[in-house]
This record gives structure tokens, C-alpha cells and sequence, in this order.
């Protein structure tokens, strides 16, 4: 080889095992971003094909934990009062881990301040945010956490929680990105799926609606068509309970009259305060009243035992103009979500198929009530001007013709006939003075007395009694049996008062179609073996009067029930 004089020209030593790992690392990281982001796209159209709220909202959670490689996840809806969680719905604890943990949060600490402060949060230690104490008993230790607002239109719907990203790292900035991004997509799903369910719902009231006036104009008696109404709102609107309460005379009271559902044998017929009742407080107002826990809400005192364990509560006024005929109650379950004002408005308006149901109802009584009047006075104008008439003239006739008889015996008997024409006529005339007189006469009002006997005995006791009427106690009821039946009650309540040392009794009086019961139960001291029963002789011989009967037990628990119960007849 020649010398050129010239060195040989060195080529730089290549890493390239450095290099091919490098393109690999950048291959691999490609390739993740474009699985994320088809991922992302997965998750966007699963969650945009559910149109059922419920099952969106799951599936946004269930997507959010697989795009973020979370443990855990949650989503915190919002809600009313715009402070508070009132629905939240977890993936990754056990149906186990979520009974031990207990109720659900209602929006605290770190939940709190996203609520307060609607924007992406990321922290590596949840314990070291200022908004953060800590958590409750049985709860898996948590560290890391991403929480992102989910906004529909111009509202803030709710919150996505992602806490423990696997493999113990941080959640990253490409994880905000993606939970963001699930966001935006979440609040469009969520949207379609409430216009959905709103005009869903919307097609259920009018057909509800259409049932209603269908019965109304068939002439179904007002409490079929209250039974229905109570039913329809109760299946439309998710509630467990449904009662329909009307007004006592006076206004001071209203009475369960129709009850569906959970637990309704034990609230028909109850009696619940006008002053200090949610039914109460609705029937003063006007306007639906909300409750978000009726079973610890004081003002269901009247009902606490019956309704002990529901959850959320509304009473909803039935208006008939400027007027409440009276209050239509509903209840769900513990943990269910509260009745939103787009359940409030159409639930409004129906109720006033209720009022146009107890309108008709008085008109065709009214109706029928004036036609009775007249054919009375028709038969009373007919009974006087004919029957009475001629049995006179027939009496006269017989007079008259008495002198022409010579038998003495016949003549006794024709003057036999003429007492018995004349016995007759003032039959007659009586029952004329009835016809007319009848429907003048003042009702007696048993249920209006035994709501002012039980509020009396109130003031005396130091609480009010819990009070249930049950059937036709004002028309199917004798006067002498309501006025014994209301005197029994009074001096049962004074023996309550004066020997029992009770702090509850419960009063029912109950028309079974065959007997009149008035129970008197108090969980009192109880009536001592061998003690004294003089008492009692009163009421006994108040029920024999009427073939009836006196019945004292003791109560499980301590306390007397004293049944009095007397047989109906016509």
C-alpha cells in the first residue's frame, strides 16, 4: 500500500446497543400513548352508548380506574344544597369493606375541597393536604390521589376520585390529561342520559295522568281513584311508601286515609298533627317540603317507629286552586338519593289530579245527595196530600157509618178500625217529619270528638298520644254508640294519666264493618295483680249496654291494652 503521508480517517465508536434500547424506549412509549389514547376513545363510546344515569355513572368510575391504573376509584355526585354528597359510588372495595367502612362520605375533607374548589387535584400523599383528617375506621390505607370535576353544561355535576395508583407511583400529568378528558366526555353522556330520563319520565306522568282521569270519568269511588294515585307516584317515582293524609274538621289534623307500600298497615288510619308533622308542615305551607332523612327527622315524631330505617322524604300538597284538599307523602329508602326538583315539579302537578279526584267526588255526592232530598220531599209531599188524605176520609167514612150498625160487636170493630186509621196516620206523619228532617240534623262527629278527647289527654299526659282511626266512624257509627265510645275514651286516657306513669299510648278506634274497637295501649307501670279494677266497671258497663265487651291485656315489655268493642248492627 502507498503512504500517502496522510492518517487513516477513525469513525467515532456507535453505542448502539445504547441507541437500540433508546428507540425501543421510544417504540414501547409510541405504543403506550396509542393504547391509552384507544383506550380513551373505548372508554369515551362505552360510556356515551348507556342512557340509564344509574349505569352511566358506573361505567364512567369503571373506566376512570382502568385509564389511570388506579386501585381504587369513586364518584361523588352533588348534591342540592351544592355542600353535600348525595350519592356516591365506589369501585374497587368489597361489598364487605364498604359495610365495615360505614355510610358513605357526605362531602368532607379532600372531597370538600374539590366540591368548594372545582378543579383537578393531584397529590402524592393525601395526608399531607391541610383539608385532609384522615379516615374512618376499617377504611384501606390510601395514598396517592388525582380527583377532576365532571361539569354538564354550566353546572358542576359531580367528581371522579382515583386514590393508590399500582405499582405505588404517582399519578402523573398524562393521567390528569386522561381523567380530563373522561371528564368532558362524562358530562355529555350524563347530560343525554337526564334529558332521557326526563322525557322518559315525563311520558310516564302523562300517562299516569291519563289513568287518573280515565277512572275519574268511569265514577270510581275518591278512594279507589286516592289508592291509585298513591300507587302511580309511588312506582314512578322509586319511593318504597306512599300515604295520601286528609284533613280533619277544624284543620288541626289530618288522617292517613290511603297507604301503599312498605309498612302501610301500620300508618293507614293514622292520625298526624297539622302543627309538627311533614305532612303538616306541607298541608300549612302550600308547597312541597323535603326531608333527607325522615326517620331521625324530628317532625315525624307522630310516625317515628313506622318510619324508623327510611331515608329520604317528600310531602307534596294537593291544591285545588288557593286550597289544599290535602297531602300526598312519599319515602325511599335509607341511601337513596332525595327527591330532586325535577321529581318535585311534575309530582306538583299531578297532585292536582288528586284534587280534581276529591272535586268530582263531592259534586257526584252533592249530586246524589240533592236528588235523595227531593225524592224524600216528593215522597213525604205524597204520603201527606194522598195517603194521609184518604186513610182521613176513610176514617170519617167509618164514623159515620157507625151509627148505622146495630150489632154491638160490629160496631166495636169499626171503632177499633177508626183508632187504628187514626194510629196509622200519625205513623205516617212521623215518618214525614223524618224525611225532612233528617238530613238537618247535625252529625255527631265521632272522629272529630276523638281527636279533640286524645289532644285533651295530651296536656294532661305531658305528650301527645299517637292516634289511628280506621272506617266509616261518622255515618255507619250510632250516635249513642259514638257518645258512649267517646266517653270511654276520655276516662281511659284520665286512668292512663293518673295510675299508668306511661311515656307513650297509642290510641286506636277502628269500625271493622261488624264492631266499633277503641284500643287504649300504654307501656306503663300495668295493672297490679290483685289491685284494684273499680275502675274499669264504667267502661265495662258502657260495652254491655250495647252487647259489647271490656278487654284488659298486659303489654310485652310492661304496659296495659285496654280493648273496647261493641257490635254495629244496620
Amino acid at each position: 500500500m502507498r503512504n500517502t503521508g496522510q492518517e487513516p480517517v477513525r469513525l467515532p465508536q456507535l453505542r448502539l446497543d445504547e441507541l437500540l434500547e433508546e428507540l425501543q424506549a421510544r417504540l414501547d412509549a409510541a405504543r403506550g400513548t396509542r393504547d391509552r389514547v384507544h383506550s380513551l376513545l373505548e372508554a369515551v363510546l362505552s360510556v356515551g352508548r348507556e342512557l340509564d344515569l344509574e349505569h352511566v355513572l358506573r361505567r364512567i368510575v369503571e373506566a376512570a380506574v382502568v385509564l389511570v391504573d388506579a386501585r381504587y376509584g369513586a364518584l361523588g355526585v352533588i348534591g342540592p344544597d351544592g355542600r353535600t354528597l348525595s350519592q356516591f359510588l365506589t369501585v374497587g372495595l368489597t361489598d364487605g369493606q364498604i359495610e365495615a367502612i360505614g355510610p358513605f362520605p357526605e362531602g368532607h375533607g379532600i372531597l370538600g375541597e374539590l366540591i368548594r374548589h372545582p378543579e383537578p387535584l393531584r397529590l402524592p400523599k393525601l395526608s399531607e393536604h391541610p383539608a385532609s383528617y384522615g379516615f374512618p375506621p376499617n377504611h384501606p390505607p390510601m395514598h396517592s390521589f388525582l380527583g377532576v370535576p365532571i361539569r354538564v353544561r354550566d353546572e358542576v355535576f359531580g367528581n371522579l376520585y382515583l386514590t393508590e395508583k399500582r405499582g405505588g407511583a404517582d399519578f402523573e400529568d398524562e393521567d390528569e390529561a386522561v381523567l380530563s378528558t373522561l371528564a368532558v366526555a362524562a358530562g355529555v353522556a350524563i347530560d343525554n342520559a337526564r334529558l332521557y330520563e326526563e322525557s322518559t319520565r315525563r311520558e310516564r306522568w302523562l300517562r299516569a295522568s291519563a289513568e287518573v282521569t280515565t277512572s275519574l270519568m268511569s265514577g270510581s269511588p275518591s278512594a279507589d281513584v286516592m289508592v291509585l294515585i298513591a300507587e302511580l307516584a309511588r312506582e314512578i317515582t322509586g319511593a318504597e311508601l306512599a300515604t295520601f293524609s286528609l284533613p280533619l274538621d277544624g284543620d288541626s289534623a289530618l288522617t292517613v286515609e290511603v297507604a301503599v307500600g312498605a309498612r302501610a298497615d301500620a300508618l293507614r288510619g293514622l292520625v298526624l298533627p297539622a302543627d309538627g308533622s311533614l305532612v303538616g308542615a306541607a298541608y300549612e305551607a302550600g308547597e312541597p317540603v323535603h326531608s333527607r332523612d325522615i326517620g331521625a327527622d324530628p317532625r315525624a315524631v307522630a310516625a317515628s317507629r313506622v318510619l324508623a330505617g327510611f331515608g329520604p322524604a317528600v310531602a307534596v300538597p294537593v291544591m285545588s286552586g288557593a286550597t289544599v284538599r290535602g297531602v300526598l307523602f312519599l319515602v325511599r329508602g335509607s341511601g337513596r338519593p332525595g327527591f330532586s326538583e325535577q321529581e318535585t315539579g311534575p309530582l306538583l302537578s299531578f297532585a292536582g289530579q288528586a284534587a280534581l279526584a276529591l272535586e268530582l267526588a263531592e259534586r257526584r255526592a252533592d249530586a246524589e245527595q240533592l236528588v235523595l232530598l227531593e225524592d224524600r220531599d216528593r215522597i213525604a209531599r205524597d204520603l201527606h196530600d194522598l195517603a194521609i188524605q184518604r186513610l182521613f176520609a176513610t176514617g170519617m167514612t167509618l164514623q159515620s157509618a157507625d151509627r148505622f150498625i146495630d150489632h154491638a160487636e160490629a160496631s166495636e170493630r169499626v171503632r177499633r178500625a177508626v183508632d187504628d186509621l187514626d194510629e196509622t196516620i200519625k205513623i205516617i206523619r212521623s215518618a214525614i217529619f223524618g224525611l225532612r228532617a233528617r238530613e238537618a240534623a247535625p252529625q255527631h262527629g265521632l272522629r272529630t270528638r276523638v281527636v279533640q278527647k286524645t289532644g285533651e289527654a295530651g296536656r294532661i299526659l305531658g305528650f301527645a298520644p299517637s292516634l289511628r282511626m280506621e272506617g266509616l266512624l261518622d255515618t255507619q257509627v250510632p250516635r249513642a254508640a259514638a257518645e258512649d265510645a267517646a266517653a270511654v275514651l276520655e276516662e281511659a286516657l284520665a286512668n292512663v294519666a293518673r295510675h299508668a306513669q306511661a311515656t307513650s299510648v297509642d290510641v286506636s278506634v277502628v269500625n271493622t264493618g261488624e264492631q266499633l274497637v277503641v284500643t287504649v295501649a300504654d307501656n306503663g307501670v300495668g295493672i297490679p295483680e290483685g289491685g284494684r279494677r273499680s275502675g274499669l266497671r264504667n267502661l265495662a258497663e258502657r260495652a254491655e249496654q250495647h252487647g259489647g265487651a271490656l278487654e284488659f291485656t298486659g303489654r310485652p315489655g310492661g304496659g296495659t291494652v285496654l280493648t273496647w268493642r261493641i257490635p254495629l248492627t244496620g
